[in-house]
Parts: structure tokens; sequence; C-alpha cells
């Protein structure tokens, strides 16, 4: 399978992807969130059959169905076009002094600079996390911020920051 990734600059990022039947699948994720999703004619793939426009909420609810890799890749994207911006997935390990309070507890951000986006729980989402939400062993995080602060981050939520 061959993911096409086209990063369009000031836009947000196209991913394409013939599927098994031969169709030419397209997704554009703006920058301010939500997607499009078209498909496209076989025999004109500069001609969409049809389009399916959805809104932030329902990008993110497709993506929680699909799983966390597509809100990853979001933050991936951004990362290439904001120089100094990184993203990273962390994971809340077993023994981390973490485990079972808020999300705001760790201070991330005041301490690290680093912005929570989302928290991956098996095959759940939890996009936008907010402080009260609660981390658990086994959640992985996904942040952004500075390379340094994502390392501090990291060293924090493993009791050694």
């Amino acid at each position: 399978m061959d993911l096409e990734e086209t990063l369009l600059p000031g836009v947000g990022v196209r991913y394409e992807l013939e599927v098994d039947s031969g169709q030419l699948l397209g997704i554009v994720v703006p920058r301010e969130g939500g997607a499009e999703i078209s498909v496209y004619d076989r025999r004109d793939p500069d001609r969409a059959r049809g389009v399916f426009r959805l809104s932030p909420e329902q990008a993110d609810a497709v993506a929680e169905v699909l799983g966390a890799p597509r809100l990853t890749q979001r933050f991936a994207d951004l990362s290439k076009e904001v120089p100094g911006l990184e993203s990273a997935r962390i994971p809340v390990r077993p023994g981390s002094p973490f485990d079972g309070k808020a999300l705001g507890d760790t201070r991330a951000r005041t301490l690290t600079g680093c912005s929570i986006v989302a928290i991956v729980r098996d095959a759940d989402v939890v996009p936008s996390p907010g402080p009260e939400d609660p981390l658990h062993a086994g959640d992985v995080l996904v942040a952004i911020g500075s390379a340094t602060g994502l390392e501090q981050l990291e060293r924090r939520l493993s009791g050694q920051g």
C-alpha cells in the first residue's frame, strides 16, 4: 500500500491512496481541522466523483473510529510546517507518578512548554484533553513542543524529572 502525502503550505496536508478496487481516495486535512474526503474517477484523476466535507468534530469522530495514527499524523505534519515544533507519542508507563492522576497534575505546559493534544487509550482517542482527564498506565500522550521540552516531559512522566 502506498499512501502519498503532500504538504500544502498554508493549507494543510493532502493524502492520496489507491484502494484495492483501483479507485483513488483523496483526503485533505486543513490546518484548522476538519477534512475533505474525495473519490476520484479512475479514468480522470483530476475529477472527483464525490466530496465529503467533515467539520473538525466529525473528522475527530472518524479519526477515533479509525484509530490514533491519523490524529498523530496531523500533529507530525504540523511540526514539519513550523520550525522548532515537534510531536511525540509519550507512554504513561506502569509505576509512573501520574498513573491514576489528572492530566493537569503533570503541569506539562508550565514545566516543559509542551501541549498534550490527545490521549490514546487502547483503541480510543481523547482529542484535546482537559486538565481533569485522568491518566492511566498504558495511555499514550500525543504532545507537541520543542525537542527539549518533549524530552523533559517524557522524563517527568516516568518519574525522573
